[in-house]
């Protein structure tokens, strides 16, 4: 029992073995899903849903990171002792915002590759202006609000959060500008991110 108990911490210590377990076990679950509904084919409704899987994933881990710096990491920062902060700034922070960020671009990509394969992004891009399909706005309201918050973490939050860490050299003045720039920019993407979630899941359920 014990070294059971050892071979799966060993397994589980892992976080390669555990990511390529969890992806087997979908798989398998996604051919026993599909046979049960009598084998299915590469069609657009195919791609469409393995588009929706991802675009689903990626901003899970987006929002995610988001809410864990604006509710976690900032709030508590004060309360860290000087001597530990290194490591938070220097190794967890840049660590979640490189998949933070990389998010950000996977999200806004899966889903306008989403919108296209259902034939909606112009319409949803436009709010539906000329159409007027109300699942069409909810959608590009939804769009629009994501693409403004990935525009964020791209092109303010991460370069100044580069400055404000240390990575990018500048005066300390700059850096603490740069710390308050993040902040503020963040804080803003955390104002967003529930009317944003909110319009996806409207158009999906209210429509």
């Amino acid at each position: 029992m014990k070294n059971f108990q050892t071979n799966i911490f060993n397994f589980l210590s892992s976080l390669s073995k555990t990511v390529h377990t969890s992806l087997a076990l979908t798989i398998v679950l996604f051919l026993i899903l599909f046979y049960l509904n009598s084998g299915f084919s590469f069609d657009r409704l195919f791609w469409s849903g393995i588009a929706r899987y991802t675009h689903a994933l990626v901003a899970i881990m987006w929002i995610g990171l988001l809410w864990y710096f604006n509710f976690v990491q900032i709030p508590n920062m004060e309360k860290i002792p000087e001597d530990q902060k290194p490591a938070i700034g220097k190794i967890i922070t840049p660590a979640a915002l490189f998949y933070f960020r990389w998010a950000a671009a996977l999200t806004i990509l899966s889903g306008l590759i989403l919108a296209v394969l259902n034939g909606y992004l112009g319409d949803a891009i436009t709010l539906s202006i000329s159409s007027e399909i109300p699942k069409h706005t909810a959608i590009g309201i939804g769009m629009w609000l994501g693409i403004f918050m990935a525009f964020n973490v791209w092109f303010i939050i991460w370069p100044n959060q580069r400055r404000a860490l240390g990575i990018v050299d500048c005066d300390i003045e700059i850096k603490t500008k740069s710390a308050k720039t993040v902040i503020i920019f963040s804080r803003i993407n955390t104002i967003l991110s529930l009317p944003m979630l909110f319009s996806m899941v409207a158009a999906q359920n209210l429509y």
